[in-house]
C-alpha cells in the first residue's frame, strides 16, 4: 500500500499536480410538462413576444414553426425544400434565421407567416442559432461558437469554448443576463458558457426527463428555450413527446 501510494503521489508531481476541478454541476427542476409532437426532429427552439418558435430537421420533413406559447396552438408552418435538412432557428428583430445543416445555407423568414424573405451562404456546417441584443452566437459541431451579424448574417467574430472536456455545442439559447446555454451533443448535459471568453460557467445535469417507455423511439435532448419574465425554460428533444418546464438549480 505504502508503494502504492508513493507512486501514486510521483505520479502526480511528475504530471504538475492534480486535474483542475472542472465546472461546477447544476440540476434540473421539473416545473411541468406539456405533449410535443413526436415526429417533430427538433434542431431550434426559442420563446419570442409570446410566439414559440420551433425548427425541425431531416431531409424531406424539416420545417419552420411558430406557435401560440400559451396555449400551443400551432399559427404558422414552412416546410423546406427537398434535400435541405433544418437545424438552429432565433429570431433578431423583424427576421427569423434559420440554419440549415450541410447546405451552406440561412434562410430569413418573416415572424408571422415563416415565409422566406432572404437567402445567404455561409461556411462549413449550421447547428444551433441564437440571438443577442447585437449579435447572433452559432455553433457547427465544433467547440468553437461563431458571432454573426443579425441583419446580414456575416461573420463578425468567434471564439473557443474551455474549461470543460470534449465540448460539442449543439441547439443554443442566448439568456438575457449574456450567458448562452447549449445542449453538449450527444449527451444529456446542457452547458453554460460565457460567449465572450468562452468559458463553461457550469455543467447542468438533464437526463432522466423522460422515463423508459417514452425514450423509446426518440433521439437526442435538444432544445433549450428561456421563458422570458421568468427564471424558468423549455426543455425537448428530437421525436420527444413532451415539452418540459424547468428551473436550473446550483447543487
Amino acid at each position: 500500500m505504502a508503494v502504492a501510494v508513493l507512486v501514486s503521489l510521483l505520479g502526480a508531481a511528475a504530471c504538475g499536480g492534480s486535474e483542475e476541478p472542472g465546472p461546477p454541476r447544476w440540476r434540473v427542476e421539473v416545473i411541468g410538462s406539456s405533449p410535443h409532437d413526436p415526429g417533430a426532429f427538433t434542431q431550434g427552439l426559442e420563446v419570442v413576444d409570446g410566439v414559440r418558435y420551433e425548427s425541425t430537421g431531416m431531409w424531406g420533413v424539416s420545417s419552420a414553426r411558430a406557435a401560440d406559447q400559451a396555449t400551443g396552438a400551432e399559427t404558422a408552418r414552412v416546410d423546406l425544400p427537398d434535400p435541405m435538412f433544418g437545424e438552429g432557428m432565433t429570431r433578431a428583430g423583424a427576421i427569423v434565421w434559420q440554419l440549415t445543416w450541410k447546405d451552406e445555407v440561412a434562410i430569413a423568414r418573416d415572424p408571422v407567416t415563416l415565409a422566406e424573405t432572404g437567402r445567404t451562404r455561409y461556411e462549413g456546417e449550421g447547428w444551433g442559432l441564437c440571438a443577442q441584443p447585437q449579435r447572433l452566437v452559432m455553433s457547427d459541431g465544433t467547440p468553437t461558437l461563431t458571432f454573426r451579424d443579425p441583419v446580414t448574417f456575416a461573420k463578425t467574430g468567434s471564439v473557443t469554448l474551455t474549461g470543460y472536456r470534449d465540448p460539442k455545442p449543439n441547439e443554443l439559447d442566448c439568456a438575457p443576463d449574456g450567458t448562452v446555454y447549449a445542449n453538449n451533443y450527444p449527451s444529456d448535459e446542457i452547458l453554460r458558457i460565457d460567449p465572450d471568453t468562452g468559458q463553461v460557467l457550469a455543467v447542468i445535469e438533464a437526463g432522466g426527463l423522460l422515463s423508459r417507455g417514452e425514450r423509446a423511439g426518440t433521439d437526442v435532448l435538444n432544445g433549450i428555450a428561456h421563458l422570458p419574465g421568468t427564471d424558468r425554460f423549455l426543455l425537448t428533444g428530437k421525436y420527444w413527446p413532451r415539452l418540459f418546464e424547468v428551473r436550473f438549480v446550483p447543487k
